[in-house]
């Protein structure tokens, strides 16, 4: 069985045992949490399929957070020709490990 799930602004298609890497989630390390927002669940074959308009009712998806991390650096140049002006900052998103416990329909 695998569903999909939208977390962060983001889909994913989860089944049990996967591991993923989402927008942060402030949790500790353990903590139990619950994707509600369920957009599709289905068989892995493909057959038995539950679609939402926008989310399927009652589902949800049982996951465990693994870590807290972080992405690599971005560098982000800012130039203006002939002006003398630039900049350069860097950017680390924070994100969360998950790994996937049970679908629930």
């Amino acid at each position: 069985m695998f569903a999909i799930v939208q977390t962060g602004g983001k889909q994913y298609r989860v089944e049990k045992g996967r591991r993923l890497v989402v927008e942060k989630i402030s949790l500790e390390p353990g903590s139990e949490v619950s994707l509600n927002e369920v957009l599709l669940v289905s068989e892995t074959n493909g057959t038995d399929a539950q679609i939402g308009q926008p989310f399927v009712s009652g589902a949800k998806v049982l996951a465990t957070v693994v870590q807290q991390v972080k992405a690599p650096k971005i560098i982000v140049f800012k130039k203006r020709s002939k002006k003398g002006y630039k900049k350069t900052i860097g950017h680390r998103q924070h994100l969360t490990e998950i790994e996937i416990k049970e679908i629930v329909v």
